[in-house]
């Protein structure tokens, strides 16, 4: 037979390929044996093969037209694919309606792709398909049976009918069913007005029901203080499930029992051992799980919703903040495909109850006794303002903390710099050793987050991102899961939702790797895309210089022996607070050692409780003015306290650990006489007669984007690069490692839940320490219907 390249060759020599660019082309039966080859239906070659004992008659029968040669358009001449002939695309219809889909895409993906929503329980996009609520079902023209959209991948031709009379008795069978053991609880479930079986049942579900039967009745789980369960409106959709297996990566729940008597449950009692568990509140189709701390506390057509970000980690998720009456009812998810997709940790969700306790609403000064007295912003004002004029240079410090909007700290910054002050310092410490914070990319998550899903290998360093960074970790485990990525770690063994190969909890190991003499050098070597993630806390060691210039060498060399493209980043940091990475693009320094070994005469905490300095670092008469918004540690140890707004409270800007700008809004105004930070500030420049140049939201982010342009190029990330020069200067570094072994400051679940000012305030986190200590039991909970 006459190949391919001889056939072009052939029809390239009849005629120039510009004239057969895209001409559909065709054999044709010719005497002796010979085929003629047509274009446009003009003979331009004839060539002889063997096929001469085929059936003749037509283009099918030459083996040229069986390789997808010889049908439609003659592209191959070019070089290039034409859009019909790259397409693998199949042609379906959607109630007449003709939809091009992949192959394997299934009967509900092709009916959203043509605009029609398909009624589900049980199907999620996030999670593996299950096939049993059987809500889904659609007639497919000439099919014995209806089929279930969510599993039945799609045919080429096939004809779905999704409001024919056999797809609406089959609907209204299933709704028949599943609400023949469902309790009316409508009117005091929670999930009322976002239910989706009260929403399909309108729509789909028949006007009466035939079920004369006694309901079942199960009894209620306690699987923690976070989520209630009714288990009664459970209609084994099995979503938790899947979510606790695939996602949160923990086996805790599961069925037992077989037909009329199964149940979803935990096997034995005991508490759900997830930092993602309030996400089967928002899965959950029915009432089934709920929220405990939001139980019967407000309606969702009652409430305002005001899309926000969350800042009690560094990731940066995106939430919707319900409140009324002025007050935060409830934080759910909102969806972002590059950070959280559309999970939230429990911490984000729950721990909002934190913003009403032990809130600071009026200034304060410590009078004689040493006690507070309440005062008024004209009081305190002056008396800051006269206690900064009356200082210059050295004799002046600030600490910021790890919840201060890019708003603030440029307005501090600003402020100080004009009593020629420098001393601005952050609670987290970063070495500013080789490189430091001058260069970019050596304090962000370069890789992005959404980044680990391309990676094939992953090395962790000093860190627990499963408490540290829990939607970073599930990404990680998503890619583990689907991608087989390859993950190892250097610190205290953890346990992470994934398997790893742990090389050590020395950071001896890490200087193994850079040197090339460990096993793990191997894998690192043969990765097409690496990534090496160190923890912050790893580097606020003695030896944190040293460590940041060991993995900058292990993903320098990783970076050249892969030959991956300079799109591709591996050296990543991951920070645990979330204004630390603004605070390093506006200039401030990490760790408050310059504040040790010059201590001033006056301080100022901005937010700063994390209790890094204390009174007895300081002199004697040192005046400190503590700002923020709860009365924790920094506040006890101040002078004058500012009451200032927490981050539901403003609208301001936040920068997460791969540096994407974001911005909260006012969900709700400040209690009492607080007010917003940067306001704050702009008040004490004006008493002080250092007036700032700024008097409005506006113009206090143009100076932002002065100091750093991308701190207002919200939703963006800017890229840093620079990789190879950093390393260079951390060669430099001639610090040297310790013995100590690398150790995560969130080993366990129980350190998780209260890590900030608002985070301890909260009853909820607390009682989710308490749960987890001395299990799910010793929590009380009121008695509610």
């Amino acid at each position: 037979m006459l190949r391919l390249p001889a056939l072009r060759r052939a029809l390239s020599a009849a005629a120039p390929a510009s004239a057969l660019r895209g001409k559909w082309c065709r054999p044709r039966p010719a005497a002796g044996g010979r085929w003629r080859w047509e274009v446009c239906g003009t003979a331009v070659a004839s060539v002889r093969c063997d096929c001469e004992g085929r059936a003749a008659g037509s283009a099918r029968s030459h083996p040229a037209a069986a390789e997808g040669f010889a049908t439609k358009t003659f592209p191959c001449l070019s070089g290039r694919t034409t859009a019909t002939a790259a397409s693998n695309q199949i042609e379906v219809f959607v109630d007449g309606q003709p939809v091009l889909v992949d192959p394997g895409t299934t009967v509900l993906q092709a009916c959203e792709k043509a605009g029609i929503q398909i009624p589900r329980f049980c199907y999620h996009d996030r999670l593996s398909v299950a096939g049993n609520c059987r809500m889904c079902l659609v007639e497919i023209e000439k099919a014995p049976k209806p089929v279930a959209a969510c599993a039945m991948p799609v045919m080429k031709g096939w004809n779905i009918l999704t409001n024919s009379e056999k797809s609406r008795k089959a609907r209204e069978g299933v709704m028949e069913f599943l609400l023949a053991n469902h309790p009316l609880d409508c009117p005091i479930c929670d999930q009322g007005g976002e239910c989706d079986l009260q929403d399909q049942s309108m729509m789909f579900g028949s006007d009466r029901s035939r079920f004369r039967e006694g309901k079942r009745a199960v009894e209620d789980k306690n699987i923690g203080p976070l989520v209630k369960t009714i288990m009664t409106r459970c209609i084994q959709c099995t979503r938790c499930i899947r979510f606790a297996s695939e996602v949160a990566g923990v086996d805790d729940l599961g069925t037992t029992g077989r037909g009329n008597d199964m149940q979803v449950g935990t096997y034995v009692e005991k508490m759900f051992m997830s930092e993602l568990s309030g996400n089967i509140i928002d899965i959950c189709p029915v009432g089934a799980l709920t929220s405990k701390p939001y139980a019967f506390t407000a309606r969702p057509w009652e409430t305002r919703k005001v899309e926000s970000i969350d800042v009690l980690d560094a990731v940066g998720s995106n939430i919707v903040v319900s409140t009324r009456t002025g007050e935060v009812m409830r934080i759910l998810p909102r969806l972002h495909e590059d950070i959280n997709e559309e999970w939230i940790s429990d911490k984000t969700r729950f721990a909002y109850d934190g913003l009403k306790r032990q809130r600071l609403t009026q200034p304060m000064i410590k009078n004689e006794k040493g006690l507070f007295v309440y005062a008024s912003w004209e009081d305190v004002l002056s008396r800051v303002a006269g206690v900064l004029k009356a200082v210059q240079g050295k004799d002046v410090a600030a600490i910021v903390g790890g919840l201060v909007d890019a708003e603030a700290l440029i307005a501090l910054k600003d402020l100080l710099n004009r009593v020629n002050c420098d001393t601005l310092c952050t609670e987290e410490i970063f070495p500013t050793i080789g490189a430091g914070t001058d260069l970019r990319s050596n304090y962000l998550l370069n890789t992005k987050i959404a980044g680990v899903e391309e990676a094939d290998v992953l090395l962790l360093v000093g860190t627990n991102p499963r408490f540290e960074a829990p939607l970073f970790n599930a990404r990680i485990r998503k890619s583990w899961l689907h991608n087989d990525l390859h993950v190892a770690l250097v610190g205290s063994a953890v346990n992470l939702t994934y398997t790893y190969d742990h090389l050590g909890e020395s950071p001896q190991i890490l200087q193994d790797i850079a040197s090339g003499k460990h096993a793990f050098c191997k894998v690192l070597d043969q990765a097409k895309k690496p990534m090496v993630v160190v923890g912050s806390a790893a580097l606020q060691r003695n030896d944190g210089a040293a460590i940041h210039a060991a993995v900058s060498t292990i993903a320098q060399n990783a970076r050249t022996k892969s030959g991956v493209g300079s799109d591709w980043k591996v050296m990543n940091i991951l920070h645990r607070v979330a204004s630390q990475v603004a605070a390093l693009d506006l200039g401030f320094k990490p760790g408050v050692e310059a504040i040790r070994k010059n201590p001033p005469k006056v301080l100022y905490l901005l937010g700063a409780d994390s209790g890094c300095i204390t009174r007895q670092d300081l002199p004697k008469d040192c005046f400190i003015i503590y700002q923020g918004h709860h009365g924790d540690v920094g506040a006890p140890m101040a002078d004058v306290i500012l009451p200032g707004a927490a981050y539901t409270e403003k609208a301001a800007t936040y920068v997460n650990t791969e540096g994407r700008a974001q911005q909260t809004r006012v969900a709700v105004t400040p209690p009492g006489m607080a007010r917003e930070d940067w306001k704050i500030i702009r008040a004490i420049s004006e008493v002080a007669d250092l007036t700032l140049p700024y008097e409005n939201l506006d113009e206090i982010r143009k100076r932002l984007e002065e100091v750093s342009p991308n701190l207002v190029r919200y939703d963006d990330v800017e890229e840093a690069n620079y990789f190879k020069q950093a390393n260079e200067l951390s060669k430099l570094v001639k610090q040297q490692l310790l013995a100590d072994p690398l150790v995560p400051p969130q080993l366990t679940i129980k350190d998780f839940y209260m890590t900030d000012s608002i985070s301890r305030a909260s009853q909820t986190m607390a009682k989710c320490v308490k749960a987890v200590v001395e299990g799910a039991h010793a929590v009380e909970e009121p008695a509610s219907c």
